[in-house]
C-alpha cells in the first residue's frame, strides 16, 4: 500500500519534471483552454509511459518545488473528460493528499495515469489542439508528435518509477502517526472518530453534528483514509451522513439549497468504500441528486438582480445592506437558476470569480457551488 504523501515527496525529490511526471500550481478545468492543457499532458505522459504509472502533482510551485496546495477536488468524473476527447484514453485517478504545513482546506492533488499499450490521440479538437493530434513527453515538455514520427517504445522509466513507488510504501509507524495527528491535534475539538477495516485500513473522520428533522448530519467534515494519506471528503459548507459496517464505509453528501434560507438538504452523491480481506479496496459512487424546482418568475427576478449586483461590483459601486445580503446568496442562487434551466447562470458565476474573491465567505460559497455543479454534470463542451 502506497503512502501518497511519501510518493509526492519522492517524486519532487527525484529530479525536475520528467517524461513520467509533471507538476502544476493548479488545474483550471472551467475553461476550454485549461481543459486542453490538462488533456495534452495526460496524452503525452500516457504515450511516453506504456509500461509504468505516470503522475501529475498539483499544488506545487514550478520554480522551487514549494508545496503551496490547492483546493480539495473531488470530481470522480474527471475520467469522463479524458474519455470524451482522447481515443484510447488511459485510466486516471485524482486523489487529494493532506500535508501538515497546509491549511485545513488545502491539499496537494495527485493524478495517477495508469499504463496502457495503445497510443492516445485527440479524437476531437479543443481550444488550439486539433483532432488527431498526438503528444509525447520530451524531458519536462509535452510536445506534439510530428507527422510520420514514431513513438519510441522504451522501458527506460519503469525501473525508476517502481523504485520511487517501492520507497513510498506505507508502514505501521506512518499509520499510527497519521491517526494520532488526526485525532489529537488537527481535529481534537470536533469529536473525531476512527474505525479499522479488515485489520488493515483505518478511516478517520471529524465534523460538527447538527440535527434537523430527526436526522443528524455532519458539517465542516474531514474524512481521511490514513493508510494512503488521502482525503476522501472535505467541505466547509455542505453536510454528510456516515454509515459503516465491517466491510464498507459510506458517505452520503447533501446540498443545502433554498431561496430564502438553506435549511432544505438535497442528497447529492453517495460514496461507498468497499474493503476486502486481500488488502484491496474500491470506491463506488452513485449520483443521487434531483434538482428542486422553483417558481420561474421569481427566478427571473433573482437572476436579473444577480446580474445587476455584478455590474455594480465591476463599477466599484458601494452596495446597500440588502444588496450585500443578496451578494452572500449569489453563488447559491445562481446555482439554483442553472438547475432550473437558466443556461448562462453557470458561466456567469464562473466569470464572477475575480469580483467575488475579495469577499472571503462569499468566495468560499462560490467555490462550493462550482464544486457541486461540477459533480452534477461534467461539462466537456
Amino acid at each position: 500500500m502506497i503512502n501518497k504523501r511519501l510518493l509526492i515527496k519522492n517524486l519532487l525529490a527525484h529530479n525536475d519534471e520528467s517524461s513520467f511526471y509533471d507538476k502544476k500550481r493548479q488545474l483550471n478545468l472551467h475553461s476550454r483552454e485549461g481543459k486542453g492543457k490538462f488533456l495534452k499532458h495526460i496524452c503525452a505522459l500516457s504515450n511516453s509511459n506504456p509500461n509504468n504509472n505516470s503522475y501529475i502533482v498539483v499544488g506545487v510551485e514550478d520554480q522551487d518545488n514549494e508545496i503551496v496546495g490547492d483546493d480539495f477536488f473531488d470530481d470522480s468524473r474527471i475520467q469522463n473528460l479524458v474519455n470524451a476527447f482522447l481515443e484510447n484514453p488511459p485510466k486516471i485517478q485524482y486523489e487529494n493528499v493532506p500535508f501538515p504545513n497546509l491549511p485545513k482546506d488545502k491539499v496537494v492533488g495527485l493524478v495517477t495515469i495508469k499504463p496502457k499499450s495503445k497510443i492516445s490521440y485527440f479524437k476531437k479538437g479543443i481550444h488550439t489542439i486539433l483532432a488527431n493530434s498526438v503528444f509525447i513527453r520530451r524531458g519536462s515538455n509535452s510536445i506534439p508528435l510530428e507527422e510520420h514520427e514514431e513513438i519510441e517504445k522504451s522501458n527506460q522509466n519503469t525501473e525508476t518509477v517502481i523504485g520511487i513507488e517501492n520507497s513510498s510504501r506505507n508502514s505501521i509507524q506512518y499509520t499510527l502517526d497519521g491517526v494520532i495527528d488526526f485525532m489529537n491535534f488537527r481535529h481534537k475539538d470536533m469529536s473525531p472518530k476512527y474505525h479499522v477495516f479488515k485489520e488493515l485500513f483505518v478511516i478517520c473522520w471529524a465534523g460538527v453534528p447538527k440535527k434537523l428533522r430527526e436526522k443528524t448530519y455532519l458539517s465542516r467534515v474531514d474524512i481521511e483514509l490514513i493508510n494512503e494519506q488521502i482525503k476522501l471528503f472535505y467541505s466547509a459548507q455542505d453536510v454528510v451522513t456516515i454509515d459503516y459496517n465491517d466491510d464498507t464505509f459510506t458517505i452520503t453528501e447533501y446540498v443545502p439549497l433554498g431561496l430564502n434560507d438553506k435549511t432544505s438538504y438535497y442528497p447529492l452523491e453517495e460514496q461507498t468504500i468497499h474493503f476486502f480481506d486481500n488488502g484491496y479496496y474500491k470506491i463506488d459512487r452513485q449520483m443521487l441528486f434531483q434538482p428542486p424546482e422553483f417558481n420561474r418568475k421569481m427566478l427571473h427576478h433573482i437572476y436579473n438582480s444577480n446580474i445587476a449586483l455584478l455590474r455594480k461590483l465591476e463599477k466599484e459601486m458601494s452596495l446597500s445592506e440588502r444588496e450585500m445580503k443578496d451578494l452572500e446568496n449569489l453563488p447559491s442562487t445562481f446555482m439554483i437558476c442553472h438547475l432550473n434551466g437558466f443556461e448562462d447562470a453557470r458561466q456567469k458565476l464562473i466569470d464572477a470569480k475575480l469580483l467575488l474573491k475579495p469577499y472571503k465567505n462569499i468566495y468560499s460559497s462560490f467555490k462550493e457551488a462550482l464544486r457541486v455543479l461540477r459533480k452534477m454534470k461534467y461539462d466537456v463542451q
